[in-house]
């Protein structure tokens, strides 16, 4: 779903590597005296290398910290990142996504599950300097702290955790409380530029929110009933008009809650509110369009819903988001309806408990162990906001061009349009990582298996070749977690699939990498994500650094096999075609036969500058998409030549076993291959060389 350029010469570029600067604190433990050898950092870091790596692991204290309150979590992580750079010895359970153990018995050491994360805390307390006490009040100074705590090997702390870690047996000391030190985000993080910046490490930057949701329940209270949902599975508004919902069996406690989600979670077009009416006995009691002051009242909680300008304003839920309104109608009510202007994939339910409220915080752990055991600077900078983006690129201005910009941004598919954007601008490349755990642990290993050679190229005939792509490949988290699962269905194999995934596992965690290489089958093609090593969009790139970089980039996509990428490409947040210049460099520089670009509404292919096939992928969310899709292929083909389509599959809601039912109603017509092969068969149909 990810800054920098200062006056270098291109001279100078043309000399150096992809990633320029100093090693990231790589010191010789037998160096330093006693009393710094608990905080000396074994991390390598060489010019050619994207990433750092940790010491190896020899045995891990394992902290199952996932039901832990949240600054149970920031501490335990700044304090894994402390321990960690010396050696890895702290791993902890954060996520059961993919199994609590299924990594952690991938890594092969021994380890020790402590029932008690505090014993943890004490054995290890001694190789903190200190704590950085966070301010409740501003959540940023969260970020702010542990970007502290990497400069100064400090754990960071709420003020109520500082209390307890003062005492026997931790007797820690309080290096700096950062309470009422910055009055908001833009504060906080002027002042860390100001004051930090200079003492951390430019060849990386960290995007992460310093808070996160609490963890809801996976039911809503008992007085909450469906009132409403469509069964059609609308996309286009069709079913648009004004649905009348009453809500009189809901009376009875103060308030009335309505709820809206997404019917069919899978796909993306959940619902679509324009404007509410409420009446209470005949009288109007609210009346609001989504976005505008009027609704702010009744918003009992927006979760991660979205507001459009389009439609006359309107919020929507999409996937497996949702939207809470809170309605109060007077004492003694006898009737209370709801008029709402909807449309699209809506499920609609009310209750009179009040039910708990992704508003409620708590501050965020995942990937600050990574963060502060290379020094490098938290921020979380919001491009949509003039402010804010000021900011974001004057820090960006003094990375190393090249750099890597872990984490994500604020603000969903505007914050990543817009971010991915600002950070090409500034030669930086964004590798989503924001629920990434233990990286520096999984840093400490190196990749032992071999690449998958080319599969054979089928011979050409009047077919409709088809190919299918996993999507997230930006995405190391995917990689983490999601992937995992999706690699572990077991219809898996048995149809050929393009796995998008990032080369750069290769230092972030050659297990996961090795474990996808080892285990992968003859339909099986790993391929690089957005937009190869790295997610950044080409056309945002300064010419000046992008050849360099993408030499950099091709001994990246060649040592993990993953050499043809997949694309994106976005200026002013809408997908262009690659620049001539930007086409030559993919040819030039990374030796692509051909590349997949976009995430469109339709397929195609198209040969740029007489050399490079490019194949538009049409994106899809459910087999019946693509049975569709395939079906109208066929409708519209003419049989003369062979057709090529490629479809990206939505790794969110689809599994290999929604790709073996779409391709079991595949008559002779049509063949499914791999990337390689399907890029041999376009560069043959076209008479270009191999």
């Amino acid at each position: 779903m990810i800054r920098r350029i200062a006056s270098i010469s291109l001279a100078l570029l043309c000399t150096v590597s992809l990633s320029l600067g100093a090693s990231a604190a790589a010191s010789n433990p037998e160096q330093q005296t006693a009393s710094d050898k608990p905080s000396a950092s074994t991390i390598s870091w060489p010019k050619q290398q994207e990433l750092p790596t940790f010491a190896k692991v020899k045995q891990l204290e394992v902290a199952d910290v996932y039901d832990a309150p949240g600054d149970i979590k920031l501490l335990m992580a700044t304090l894994q990142g402390i321990v960690n750079r010396t050696e890895p010895r702290i791993y902890l359970i954060e996520n059961k996504e993919e199994g609590k153990f299924t990594w952690l018995n991938d890594l092969d050491v021994p380890y020790k599950v402590r029932d008690n994360y505090w014993d943890i805390v004490k054995k290890f307390a001694q190789e903190a300097k200190g704590i950085i006490v966070y301010d409740p009040k501003v959540a940023d100074s969260i970020n702010v702290a542990t970007t502290m705590a990497g400069l100064k090997g400090a754990v960071v702390a709420s003020p109520e955790l500082a209390a307890k870690l003062t005492a026997a047996p931790y007797n820690l000391k309080v290096l700096d409380d950062l309470g009422g030190k910055f009055k908001d985000r833009l504060d906080a993080y002027t002042w860390a530029y100001e004051n930090l910046w200079s003492q951390t490490s430019h060849r990386m930057l960290v995007g992460l929110s310093p808070d996160t949701s609490v963890k809801l329940p996976s039911t809503l209270p008992p007085s909450f009933k469906t009132i409403a949902q469509d069964t059609t599975q609308e996309r286009d508004a069709k079913n648009r008009k004004v649905y009348d919902l009453d809500l009189t069996s809901f009376l009875g406690n103060s308030d009335v809650y309505l709820r809206f989600d997404d019917a069919f979670t899978q796909d993306g077009w959940g619902t679509a509110v324009h404007e509410v009416t409420v009446q209470a006995d005949g009288q109007t009691i609210a009346h609001f369009i989504p976005g505008t002051a009027d609704e702010t009242p009744f918003l009992y909680d927006p979760q991660s819903s979205q507001v459009s300008s389009g439609s006359g304003g309107h919020r929507f839920a999409d996937n497996g988001r949702y939207f809470v309104y809170k309605f109060t109608p007077p004492a003694g009510t006898k009737q209370l309806t709801a008029s709402v202007d909807m449309w699209n994939q809506y499920k609609v339910t009310a209750g009179s408990e009040q039910p708990p409220s992704s508003q409620q915080r708590e501050s965020y752990g995942y990937l600050r162990d990574y963060a502060v055991a290379n020094k490098a600077m938290v921020v979380w900078l919001d491009s949509n906001v003039p402010e804010q983006k000021a900011l974001f690129e004057r820090i960006l201005s003094g990375v190393e061009p090249g750099s890597p910009y872990l984490g994500w941004f604020s603000n969903d598919v505007d914050g990543e349009f817009s971010g991915t954007e600002v950070t090409s601008n500034h030669s930086v490349y964004v590798l989503a990582a924001d629920w990434f755990s233990n990286m520096t642990v999984f840093s400490g290993e190196k990749s032992v298996a071999n690449n998958a050679k080319p599969a054979a190229t089928p011979k050409l005939a009047n077919k409709i070749y088809v190919t299918y792509t996993f999507s997230e490949g930006d995405n190391l988290q995917y990689n983490q977690h999601r992937m995992r699962i999706l690699w572990d269905d077991p219809n898996r194999g048995k149809v050929p699939i393009n796995w998008t995934s990032s080369p750069l596992l290769v230092d972030a965690a050659p297990v996961m990498l090795d474990y996808f290489k080892r285990t992968a089958t003859a339909n099986d093609q790993i391929i690089a994500g957005p937009s190869g090593a790295g997610y950044f969009y080409p056309d945002a790139w300064p010419e000046s650094t992008f050849s360099t970089f993408m030499k950099q980039s091709y001994t990246y996509l060649k040592k993990t096999g993953m050499t043809i990428p997949y694309v994106l490409n976005r200026v002013d947040g809408q997908n262009v075609p690659l620049s001539e210049s930007k086409a030559n460099s993919y040819v030039n520089d990374l030796h692509v036969q051909g590349l997949f670009q976009s995430w469109e509404g339709n397929y195609g292919v198209k040969i740029q500058q007489g050399k490079l096939p490019v194949s538009t992928i049409q994106g899809i969310s459910t087999a019946q998409d693509g049975k569709n899709i395939l079906a109208a292929a066929k409708t519209n083909w003419d049989g003369k030549s062979p057709l090529f389509v490629s479809l990206g599959l939505l790794a969110w809601s689809m599994t290999p076993t929604d790709v073996v039912e779409m391709s079991k109603a595949l008559g002779s017509d049509y063949q499914v291959v791999r990337a390689d092969q399907y890029f041999s068969l376009i560069r043959e149909a076209n008479g270009l060389s191999h």
